[in-house]
């Protein structure tokens, strides 16, 4: 037990050097203490499961903060969407001291405590992932495993941004600042912990963090934060597609995805994040079909309503699948047959670099699958396609097709008005039907012979 005891020390000495080498800015064992009445966080703001994950693991007899970038929105007297639990608790002594928690991750092992609706991240104080432990990493420098647990203060260390690295306890109500990260928000100013460039290496998902958090929160990307983006931009290719995906959806869901693609073009992050996007925002009427999806998505987040991600990539790629879709067409396919092969082709090439889960790429399926019965309106037809359970999603589709110029409006205009309208207005709107009716086989019957018609008695 002593031996273990002497180990655990003289690793946590040896981790922390390594930290405070990688990272010139730190303040390792400085931490700013700020206190209620300078910070002013508003305790409302805070979710109670939150509190209840830090007070049960305080209770137990271990630090516990809430951090990151729900410590960043409260001081902005934001309300945070998640919060984020940092403690020196193992991820097995949290899953013992909450019942409903589960373990999770192989590359970041942490826990998620469940309190109704509403599931905390905790994750363990981590040290340098150089040190000795359960880390690995990639030729490239990116961190593949991250399993070595340290300090409160190599845990800062560790934190991407100084605005980040801000841990909030609640019982005393004082925010730990290791990087003056409060300063820089003060100042409009997001700034890496230690050397950029190899933190970027550690993790090329940065790049896309430092794009997001700018546009989402009016900061400006410090310079030398900024100066190696577009040079590493090829790191990215080296991400997991479901890590990719992950923060691809935070970034277009922040509700300043329109700024967020405008900081992508600027710092070249645009290409190939989605597979074929930058050709897309290449033509005109594909852009504006794009840039409308992305203000209505932001419309609708900043207006506290919810946002379908599959609405959302359905946009995105509806320019490729119209392409496709032309292809197959020109090559003797009919209609619709045509426009499935084309859905898969695209899904199949946007696979390879984004991994947009099953349960999305089933509902944009059915999003684009609708448009061509929007101009059917004549028959039954039109009746049919109100009662589809998709009917909404396809519907706000279509006007954004006519919004952008590539459908006449008056087609958007009709099924608003046939919506609206009673059941006799709705039969007045209908066109006239100019489909061939197909017409029905007779069955001929064969002809009776005498032995077929006759009984036997």
């Amino acid at each position: 037990m002593i031996k273990k005891f002497l180990q655990k020390v003289f690793n946590k000495k040896t981790k922390a050097q390594i930290a405070i080498n990688q990272a010139d800015n730190s303040q390792v064992g400085s931490a700013k203490r700020i206190t209620a009445k300078a910070h002013k966080i508003n305790k409302n703001l805070i979710s109670s499961a939150a509190l209840k994950t830090c007070e049960g693991l305080q209770k137990a007899g271990f630090e516990a903060f809430i951090v990151g970038g729900a410590v960043r929105d409260l001081l902005m007297n934001y309300k945070p969407k998640d919060f984020d639990i940092a403690t020196d608790a193992t991820p097995e002594e949290v899953y013992k001291i909450f019942r409903r928690s589960r373990i999770i991750g192989r590359r970041f092992r942490l826990v998620h405590v469940l309190w109704g609706n509403e599931t905390i991240e905790v994750s363990t104080f981590r040290g340098h992932h150089q040190a000795d432990g359960d880390g690995q990493t990639a030729d490239s420098g990116r961190i593949i495993r991250d399993n070595i647990f340290g300090s409160l203060e190599e845990d800062a260390v560790r934190r991407d941004f100084t605005a980040n690295a801000l841990y909030y306890n609640p019982v005393n109500e004082e925010v730990l600042d290791f990087h003056n990260g409060v300063a820089d928000l003060h100042a409009n100013l997001l700034r890496m912990i230690g050397d950029p460039v190899t933190r970027y290496q550690e993790d090329p998902v940065r790049m896309l963090r430092a794009v997001r958090l700018s546009a989402k929160l009016g900061l400006k990307i410090e310079a030398k934060t900024q100066a190696p983006i577009q040079k590493l931009a090829d790191l990215l290719q080296d991400v997991p597609p479901s890590r990719l995906f992950d923060e691809m959806l935070k970034l277009f869901l922040s509700g300043h995805a329109v700024e967020s693609i405008g900081a992508l073009r600027a710092q070249h992050l645009h290409h190939g994040l989605l597979p074929l996007l930058d050709v897309v925002l290449e033509q005109p009427l594909g852009e504006r079909f794009v840039m409308l999806a992305l203000k209505n998505t932001d419309d609708r987040i900043l207006a506290g309503k919810s946002s379908n991600p599959s609405f959302l990539f359905a946009t995105l790629l509806w320019h490729e699948v119209l392409k496709a879709w032309e292809i197959y067409k020109a090559q003797g396919h009919n209609l619709i047959p045509a426009l499935h092969m084309a859905m898969n082709e695209i899904i199949d090439a946007q696979a390879k670099k984004l991994a947009i889960h099953n349960r999305f790429t089933a509902t944009m399926k059915e999003i684009w699958g609708m448009q061509p019965r929007f101009e059917q309106r004549a028959g039954k037809r039109p009746f049919a396609v109100l009662t589809h359970p998709r009917y909404r999603a396809g519907y706000d589709f279509l006007l954004l097709r006519c919004e952008s110029g590539e459908l006449p409006m008056e087609l958007g205009n009709w099924w608003t008005d046939f919506a609206d309208a009673s059941g006799e207005a709705r039969t007045t709107m209908l066109l006239p039907d100019t489909v061939p009716k197909k017409r029905r086989k007779r069955n001929r019957k064969k002809p009776v012979t005498g032995t077929d018609s006759v009984t036997h008695e």
